[in-house]
């Protein structure tokens, strides 16, 4: 099977013909259990959102702030492993025939093995990865695989990334650009602030990816601002904290899915 880079990019086009942004939430993979994680991606789906990155749990997450590492941190304990991230892809798709992706750190790729990482993401109906940590020049392998198998590679940037580094990144990079709204790590804000709209504008001068910010967004108001200058609007931590903060596997899905349809609603009022 191959993966479903298109479906990624015909969400995209069809929430750009909506005049509206997409939203994509994040949700990491065995939080906060193997079963529970399916559960809530798919609760953030039926709730509204457009496409789901799956997060493969590390011991070192450096661009994730404290929330995610606390889920990161109970899915690790609870002994989450690779194949429980494509089981999670799997079920996800096939229950909602909607795009997944991953979002990794490269180490457990390089450690498990480029070809059979990208052969069992397309496999389960995998749209493509995220890889903030993986450099662009020495992403030849994995983008010659990931391509082989119908796979997007997402590149980050950021808002003290240069124009040239911008260019050498959209260049490489296939689906959609993630774009950083702010230097730091994952985490909810009380303000998006305006360096990702000039982060989004630079970018999109480079190439004709779709542009998708995500770092701080957690309300609706923040993804109704975000949404008037992106392509899609991606949301994490805020989801996350919803499932900590639940008393209960149920109500913690009752949350998310609650966050998501306040999050479409956001998305769709842009002005």
């Amino acid at each position: 099977m191959s993966g479903t880079i298109q479906l990624l990019s015909d969400t995209l086009a069809k929430a750009k013909a909506e005049n509206r942004a997409a939203l994509i939430a994040y949700l990491p993979a065995g939080f906060p259990t193997v079963d529970g994680g399916i559960a809530a991606v798919k609760a953030v789906f039926d709730g509204g959102a457009d496409i789901v990155e799956v997060g493969l749990p590390h011991s070192d997450p450096v661009l994730d702030g404290p929330v995610i590492q606390t889920a990161d941190d109970i899915a690790l304990r609870g002994g989450v492993r690779i194949a429980d991230v494509m089981r999670t892809v799997r079920e996800a798709f096939e229950a909602t025939g909607k795009p997944v992706l991953v979002m990794t750190y490269w180490n457990p790729i390089d450690r498990y093995g480029v070809e059979r990482f990208t052969e069992e993401l397309a496999a389960a109906g995998g749209a493509g990865c995220i890889l903030p940590d993986l450099p662009v020049q020495e992403s030849g392998q994995w983008r010659e695989h990931a391509e082989k198998h119908g796979l997007a590679t997402v590149f980050v940037v950021a808002p003290s990334s240069k124009d040239e580094r911008l260019a050498t990144i959209t260049a490489a990079g296939s689906g959609f650009v993630y774009a950083a709204s702010l230097m730091g790590v994952t985490g909810t804000r009380e303000s998006v602030g305006a360096e990702a709209a000039d982060l989004v504008r630079r970018t999109r001068a480079t190439a004709a990816l779709p542009v998708c910010v995500g770092l701080g967004v957690s309300n609706a108001a923040q993804a109704k601002e975000v949404a008037a200058f992106a392509d899609g609007v991606i949301v994490g931590s805020a989801f996350v904290k919803r499932m900590l903060d639940a008393d209960s596997e149920a109500a913690g899905l009752a949350a998310v899915r609650e966050l998501a349809g306040e999050l479409a609603e956001g998305v769709r009022r842009v002005s």
